[in-house]
C-alpha cells in the first residue's frame, strides 16, 4: 500500500511506501519508552550507587582506624613501641623485643578485619617471608650529612 500527500494525482517521489512510516513511527515510540524507562529508573540506579560508595568509604575508614590502633588493643601480642605503622604492603613491622633492647624477631603484620582477605600483593609478601626470601641491604651515602644543607641553601648553580 503507499500514501500519497495530498491525495491526488501522484509524481515521482510523492509515493512513500507505508512499511518506511511504520518504520520511523516505531522507532520513535520505542525511543520515547526507553527515555521513559530511563527517566524512572536513573534516580532510583544513582541512589543506590551513591548508597553503595558511602557504605564502601566507612568500611574502609573504619578498617584504617582501627589498623591504627590495634598495636594499643589487648589482644596485640606485641609491645606497642616495638610495631612500625606501614600501612601498605603491609600495615606493621613489629621489631619483637627491641625497646627491650633484645631483638627476638622481626614481624609482618597484616591487620585484617570482617571478611576481608589477603590481597594478591599480601599473600606475595606472606609467602616471601614464609620462605625465607628476606634480605638486608645497607645503603651508604658519600655525602655528609651538612653536604646536603650546604648544597641546597647555596642555591641554583
Amino acid at each position: 500500500m503507499t500514501f500519497r500527500p495530498g491525495g491526488g494525482t501522484s509524481r515521482p517521489g510523492d509515493v512513500v511506501d507505508t512499511s518506511v512510516v511504520s518504520l520511523i513511527l516505531g522507532i520513535g515510540i520505542g525511543a520515547g519508552i526507553a527515555l521513559l524507562v530511563i527517566a524512572v529508573l536513573a534516580p532510583r540506579h544513582l541512589r543506590d550507587a551513591r548508597r553503595h560508595a558511602i557504605d564502601q568509604h566507612r568500611a574502609v575508614t573504619n578498617g584504617q582506624l582501627y589498623e591504627q590502633l590495634v598495636p594499643y588493643l589487648p589482644d596485640f601480642e606485641f609491645n606497642p613501641k616495638d610495631a612500625r605503622f606501614l600501612g601498605r604492603p603491609v600495615d606493621f613491622v613489629v621489631f619483637d623485643g627491641l625497646d627491650e633492647g633484645e631483638l627476638r624477631r622481626i614481624v609482618f603484620v597484616e591487620v585484617k578485619t570482617g571478611g576481608s582477605k589477603l590481597t594478591p600483593r599480601e599473600r606475595l609478601i606472606r609467602d616471601a617471608v614464609r620462605e625465607g626470601r628476606v634480605g638486608w641491604k645497607e645503603i651508604r651515602s658519600e655525602l655528609h650529612p651538612g653536604a646536603v644543607a650546604r648544597r641546597t641553601s647555596a642555591g641554583p648553580r
